[in-house]
């Protein structure tokens, strides 16, 4: 049955589970099945948008990263394989197989007993991202019940995570009661959350670096697609700085410059088209809501991919600026042993919490991101030798001169790393000191959740940037 599971998930995608969902919930709320099938439709060749963009771009920018990687002449012995080959492994071990019936049966159920109100199964994708720390567990106890643990407590807590960034999301990305689900690129949203009264404290909410900003003090040269160029062409020109005087390095300069450039002009406009989709989904449920007594209605949030924000300005502007500061980082911090490599095209995935939360305060998503992901370095380390056991059971293959393999969006979660190695010790202690630290998380959330939206809120305005990031037609 698993298997059977495993293989209709694998042939129907989100662009295709996502508008069957969406016309499923619009026809719930009594939309006409016009406007429901429209709106399934619509957000289909949305998020089928957003692949082709994102598909399309990665194969341009990823052999300058590797080639930047290698201009350093770094040597470490963990090797970033990328999240496509972790999914993989996620999805090919018995507790991942097994997570995948579970975890649609745990996120439906606690969406419909109202215990979070973010709708997670219409990303189903992102669940590999349980999968693999719950392998790594399996690994070492064999036991499926620590392991199986270890996973349905990392998505409460990532569940938990998402609702918490889910207003704010939704408003700066423009995407009507939707937000990102994906554990691996929720967790730097609590760092951020964490460090913004900090940052604050020293001035960084007057540092008006946001693509707004910039484009009304450096004019033509501030416009989104002219910067994206300039940040395209950086990029290209340190994974080529060691053979400018070939003409071959100048056109993989520029043509990495075009194609940031594309991205820039072109998903500003799919996602417009996307967030079209759930118009009729939230007039409906406003006009539901309203025939309640005031102030009992339930806002609750779809959970979408995190393809939705990737090509957003300031998300993808800070994203390809930290991926050489990353990899320098990797070169400098004693003690780490992972060199990240394919993973560093998906920084603009990692840092979509910190871009709404700081509302597209650059300079803070920054330095955010550079202080969480240097400590995800460790992380990385950490498992690398556990997450290698696993990967070679299911038969992937270590590149070339690669002692271990690591995933660096995937494993470089500090947080989650805490829940795993609490059943890891399969010590009761642990494991219960970590399901209470959650219980309480829930309670003051959900006891004071409008109060803390509007914290949020009033300390995105700090900022001095516009209350949205994408310009949503």
């Amino acid at each position: 049955m698993l298997e059977t599971l495993q293989s209709i998930f694998n042939a129907f995608g989100a662009a295709i589970l996502v508008p069957v969902i969406i016309i499923v919930i619009a026809m719930i709320l009594k939309v006409p099945f016009k406007k429901a099938l429209m709106s399934g439709l619509t957000a289909g060749i949305g998020l089928q948008g957003f692949t082709l963009v994102i598909n399309s771009f990665t194969p341009i920018i990823s052999p300058v990263i590797q080639s930047m990687v290698d201009n350093t002449g770094i040597n470490l012995p963990a090797f970033d394989v990328g999240w496509q080959a972790t999914s993989i492994v996620g999805y090919s071990t018995q507790p991942g197989m097994l997570f995948l019936a579970v975890g649609i049966i745990l996120q439906t159920v606690l969406f419909l007993v109202k215990w979070t109100d973010v709708f997670q199964p219409s990303d189903l994708w992102n669940n590999y991202s349980y999968c693999v720390w719950g392998s790594m567990v399996y690994v070492v106890t064999g036991n499926m019940a620590l392991a199986l643990g270890c996973m349905i407590l990392l998505n409460m807590y990532s569940l938990l995570n998402s609702e918490i960034i889910a207003r704010r999301w939704s408003t700066y990305y423009g995407y009507p009661n939707t937000t990102i689900v994906g554990m691996h690129n929720i967790e730097p949203a609590m760092f951020g959350l964490i460090m913004d009264p900090v940052l604050n404290a020293i001035g960084f909410n007057k540092i008006k670096l946001n693509p707004e900003t910039l484009q009304k003090k450096l004019g033509l040269f501030g416009e989104p697609t002219v910067l994206g160029f300039f940040i395209g062409s950086l990029i290209g020109l340190i994974g080529n700085i060691t053979n400018l005087g070939a003409i071959s390095s100048w056109g993989s300069i520029l043509t990495v410059g075009i194609a940031t450039a594309a991205v820039m002009a072109i998903f500003p406009k799919i996602a417009g088209l996307f967030a079209n989709a759930f118009t009729p989904i939230t007039d409906a449920a406003r006009k539901s809501t309203a025939k309640r007594e005031k102030g009992s209605g339930r806002e609750w949030f779809l959970g979408i991919n995190d393809a939705a924000g990737f090509g957003e300005p300031a998300t993808l502007t800070a994203g390809l600026l930290l991926i050489p500061i990353m990899v320098l980082m990797a070169f400098i911090l004693p003690g780490n042993e992972v060199i990240p490599v394919i993973d560093l095209v998906a920084l603009p995935f990692m840092i979509q919490g910190l871009v709404a939360l700081t509302n597209g305060n650059m300079a803070k998503v920054i330095v955010n991101g550079v202080i969480w992901f240097s400590i995800g370095l460790y992380v990385c380390t950490a498992t690398a030798p556990l997450f290698t056991e696993v990967a070679m059971d299911v038969g992937i293959a270590l590149p070339a001169g690669a002692l271990l393999i690591t995933s660096f969006n995937i494993l470089s979660k500090p947080l989650a790393s805490l829940i795993f190695f609490a059943f890891l010790t399969a010590s009761p202690l642990w494991i219960t000191v970590a399901i209470v630290a959650y219980l309480v998380m829930w309670f003051l959330f959900r006891k004071n959740k409008k109060a803390f939206y509007d914290y949020l809120d009033r300390q995105a305005a700090k900022n001095n940037s516009l209350e949205t990031g994408q310009q949503v037609a």
